[in-house]
């Protein structure tokens, strides 16, 4: 498994909101210089946690890769547009959980939302997970591949999770300002949604705690966040 495998660059949909979208000015009180400063520090701890991660994964990652092909027919990779930094699309990388017309069936899934809201689809037992693919999710081993988002400058250890294009939609139109607040910093492979509740909270709950993040992290706040997501991880707390 390599990065040169995956797409380099989406085939964005002939849509407005393909487009990058216009985003709020630096946090009040952060200098231009300083805003720069740590940003470049954060990408440097990106890049070397996402290096050092992918080395010393790989096993488990391969593990989980023949688990995968053996568990149900399909491709070990399952890669979704999603929004990222500025609404730019990306191609985001997970292990193969679903039964690959999981998609398709999206839309006869709608009416058993459970979620509490329209923003956000969960279904605690989604009858489109494939048995492994259940462990996978508890287990966060399915986030693994995002690692090689990371290499490539599309998403960051700590951020807002980057929304499927379904999602990322309804909360634009439902929640204009929220939606580009979260999009002024780099999705993340975890971030305050995932230490907060993960799947035990509702989209009002999730946009609160991200623009929150947004408007206010630093580096020792992305360190808490990195160890607080190990303790969730291993409780399994709040994962569908």
């Amino acid at each position: 498994m390599n990065a040169s495998s995956l797409p380099l660059e989406p085939r964005e949909p002939a849509t407005p909101q393909a487009q990058e979208l216009p985003i709020h000015a630096p946090r009040i009180g952060a200098s231009i210089h300083a805003d720069a400063v740590r940003s470049a520090v954060k990408r440097a701890m990106d890049f070397c946690g996402a290096l050092i991660g992918l080395l010393l994964l790989m096993p488990v990652m391969v593990a989980v890769a023949v688990l995968v092909r053996l568990d149900s027919p399909g491709p070990i990779f399952f890669r979704q547009l999603r929004r990222g930094h500025r609404g730019r699309l990306f191609w985001v990388v997970k292990f193969r959980t679903m039964q690959v017309d999981a998609e398709a069936r999206l839309k006869d899934l709608e009416d058993k939302n459970e979620s509490g809201c329209n923003v956000l689809f969960k279904i605690k037992n989604d009858p489109r997970v494939t048995p492994l693919g259940r462990f996978l999710r508890k287990s966060s081993l399915d986030e693994l591949p995002q690692l090689i988002n990371i290499l490539r400058g599309e998403m960051s250890i700590v951020g807002p999770r980057p929304l499927q294009l379904r999602d990322s939609e309804l909360l634009l139109s439902e929640n204009p300002e929220g939606y580009r607040h979260r999009l002024q910093v780099m999705p993340g492979l975890t971030g305050p949604w995932q230490v907060g509740g993960r799947s035990d909270i509702d989209s009002d709950r999730m946009v609160k705690l991200d623009v929150d993040y947004a408007n206010n992290w630093t580096i020792p706040g992305d360190v808490a966040i990195i160890l607080k997501t190990v303790f969730v991880v291993l409780k399994g707390r709040g994962a569908c």
